[in-house]
């Protein structure tokens, strides 16, 4: 029997494999303190969305302020943002709120010879706009899709797919990545021109995630071996 279209479906690479478009600039977007590290377009900013594993959602509820850490995934020019119905920010953000998401890859310790110089690597992306409640069944089943194979390449095929009972159960938002923007630094410190002859040690230590090896659960009912996505994961 052939397999329904939203079965077909891979994120990954090829969703921004494709020709380099840019964001436009708005004033919220615009990076001011340091704008020469700042990046509008997709091919800095699709990668970045595509490597990082966590968001912050930024809103507001009353007149409070709240910044809750969640999962993610991109399909297209799409964020989807998923967890419980009974999720309080979710809720929220269903009623199509201004939010704010960011998401930031930590590359590397910048270590210069002046404390004041001291820094970091790293590549971030800001996004604003508004959420919206996901409730078309295929686009919500995709978006699952989107957020196992976010989490691991390969996954979805080998999983019971999930039930009406909890699809119930999961609310699903998009944001469309209309207003976003990049803000990226690399390279080594950079010291007062007086500083560089300090006999001071300068220079970056680089930081990576590093999978160890796949623990089987004890429960497994059989002798069933860990997958190769899991045995050499890396992102």
């Amino acid at each position: 029997m052939a397999q329904p279209d939203w079965l077909l479906w891979h994120p990954g690479p090829p969703a921004y494999a494709c020709r380099m478009s840019e964001f436009k600039r708005t004033e919220r977007t615009q990076v001011k303190r340091l704008p020469d590290r700042g990046a509008y377009d997709t091919e800095t900013v699709f990668p970045i969305l595509d490597e990082g594993l966590i968001c912050h959602v930024g809103f507001s509820v009353e007149g409070q302020p709240f910044v809750i850490p969640t999962g993610y995934a991109r399909v297209g020019d799409t964020l989807y943002i998923h967890g419980s119905a009974a999720s309080r920010m979710l809720r929220t953000l269903a009623e199509s709120i201004q939010v704010c998401v960011t998401v930031t890859l930590l590359d590397g310790l910048v270590l210069a010879r002046a404390a004041f110089h001291h820094s970091m690597n790293y590549r971030s992306v800001v996004i604003l706009g508004r959420a919206t409640l996901v409730e078309d069944r295929a686009e919500k089943i995709k978006a699952l899709e989107a957020f196992t194979e976010h989490i691991v390449r390969g996954r979805w095929k080998d999983v019971r797919l999930p039930t009406e009972t909890e699809l119930k159960a999961t609310t699903v938002l998009s944001l469309p990545l209309t207003e976003v923007s990049a803000k990226v630094r690399s390279g080594p410190p950079k010291d007062d021109a007086e500083d560089y002859e300090l006999p001071i040690w300068a220079g970056v230590v680089p930081l990576t995630i590093v999978p160890g090896a796949p623990i089987t659960d004890p429960r497994l009912i059989s002798r069933i071996e860990a997958p190769a996505y899991a045995k050499k994961y890396s992102r």
